[in-house]
């Protein structure tokens, strides 16, 4: 089954340059039927999907659904709506967004599948990078993986410009140890959301980076 329709891109491009409540409004029920109501089904069959792997991963699809509205309260961009749908799946979904899990966007420009941790307190910082230079040869070698390497590339993150005195001589040869966060992400085409195997496709990348999220997800229990 095809779980979107082509309007679901030509939706977001319409309301890129629309962005105003009126014309939401007047397109309401389009994007009940275009974008909301098979994202929630396309959500659900993932949680289905990642609980047969991790029984941990337990929710609903508004736990892990983000809200279309844009927070507006400290943006000078004050358009109303997001451009995309995006969703994250772990055992606590958005409400807690340190937990590693997946993390999908669709726009009408790509599609991104993400993993990692993001948003970490600076003890959740510390415990990570001692991990790595705890278990500096096992990390990277699942990120070198051949998997993960053709799926995402290499992890990127903030980095921070000075390091504990304890990590700078591991941080010479791995210099992921001065990152503040740890993500990774794959792109695809828009046109991705319209194929009939999609959930197999976004499967496919959470895959080919679970040990690499089981990694980071050891360290923040």
């Amino acid at each position: 089954m095809k779980w979107f329709t082509p309007d679901f891109i030509e939706f977001f491009k319409e309301l890129a340059s629309n962005n105003h409540k009126d014309w939401f409004d007047e397109n309401r029920k389009r994007y009940e039927t275009s974008i909301k109501d098979p994202f929630k089904l396309f959500v659900q069959e993932m949680i289905s999907r990642m609980n047969e792997i991790d029984k941990s991963i337990a929710i609903q699809p508004k736990d892990a659904i983000f809200r279309i509205n844009r927070d507006i309260r400290f943006s000078k961009d004050k358009s109303p709506y997001k451009i995309n749908r995006s969703a994250i799946i772990s055992p606590n979904g958005k409400k807690d967004k340190t937990t590693p899990g997946l993390y999908f966007e669709f726009t009408p420009e790509y599609v991104r599948v993400y993993g990692g941790v993001y948003q970490l307190t600076t003890a959740q910082v510390a415990a990570v990078r001692t991990a790595i230079a705890n278990d500096i040869k096992n990390f990277e070698q699942l990120i070198q993986a051949k998997d993960f390497i053709e799926a995402y590339g290499e992890i990127q993150g903030q980095k921070a410009k000075r390091l504990p005195k304890e990590l700078k001589a591991i941080a010479e040869n791995q210099d992921l140890l001065f990152n503040k966060n740890w993500y990774y992400f794959a792109e695809l085409p828009p046109e991705t959301v319209l194929e009939e195997n999609l959930p197999d496709i976004i499967m496919d990348y959470y895959l080919k980076a679970k040990p690499v999220t089981d990694f980071f997800g050891k360290i923040l229990g």
